[in-house]
């Protein structure tokens, strides 16, 4: 089995009713290793902060995409950008304090911002956009932010904007909703699959795959499901 770490957050990850694990992420993943003749996925949730540990600690092989910065490149190795993908802030319908970025956070004196702890928006909440730290609330999972903003006790949540999307479709009731950080204020980023340093050759495997793979019909197909759209899709072919 190739041991694959995963945190639920839809579209990526998340559990359909009937406890099934799905996701565009685990499905890339599933895919990929049978086309490259690789044990098949052993999913193991975890925590956003467990997982490039994890890779280090070798349990597991490999990771959900996360977005490829500098900083992990020295941790770890990553495969080829398998999405590109803007910011989005949850709030409160109506967006009561009119905001639309992470600028508009920093502006206003009393705005408090969740974020998962580590994730590239908390780094880019504090070194990018000087919100100071404490405004910002600090969460282990997508499931405790979004819910921060529900219960009022935070102003906006800042994540990927398409996760945002998948949170309210699959919770109709919350009265929340998006608001995409214009790519003149943050441009969309590219994500990967993680994989230990020694590991290349599962990586190189992986990657093999994922040239042939990415923006043929099958995955087009694929991830459409997940609400992505061609023209998202053509940013990583």
């Amino acid at each position: 089995m190739t041991a694959f770490a995963y945190l639920i957050e839809p579209p990526f990850n998340y559990r359909e009713a009937d406890g099934s694990l799905t996701g565009c992420d685990v499905e890339l993943a599933r895919t990929v290793l049978q086309a490259a003749e690789l044990p098949p996925l052993e999913p193991l949730e975890t925590t956003f902060a467990q997982l490039l540990p994890g890779l280090a600690a070798g349990r597991w092989q490999m990771t959900t995409g996360l977005f490829v910065t500098e900083q992990r490149q020295r941790l770890v190795s990553f495969s080829r950008p398998i999405w590109a993908l803007a910011d989005g802030l949850l709030v409160a319908c109506g967006n009561p304090l009119a905001l639309d970025g992470y600028r508009s956070i920093a502006r206003h004196p009393h705005c408090r911002l969740a974020v998962v702890r580590d994730q590239i928006q908390h780094l880019n909440a504090q070194e990018d956009f000087a919100i100071p730290s404490t405004r910002i609330q600090v969460f282990n999972s997508y499931a405790e932010a979004a819910q921060a903003v529900r219960d009022g006790r935070a102003d906006a949540y800042a994540s990927v904007a398409r996760a945002h999307t998948a949170f309210i479709q699959q919770n109709p009731e919350a009265e929340v909703q998006t608001v995409i950080v214009a790519a003149t204020e943050k441009p969309p980023a590219f994500g990967a699959f993680a994989f230990a340093k020694h590991d290349d050759e599962l990586r190189q495997s992986v990657d093999a795959v994922l040239a042939r793979h990415l923006g043929s019909p099958e995955h087009r197909q694929v991830l459409r499901r997940f609400g992505f759209t061609d023209q998202e899709i053509d940013l990583v072919v």
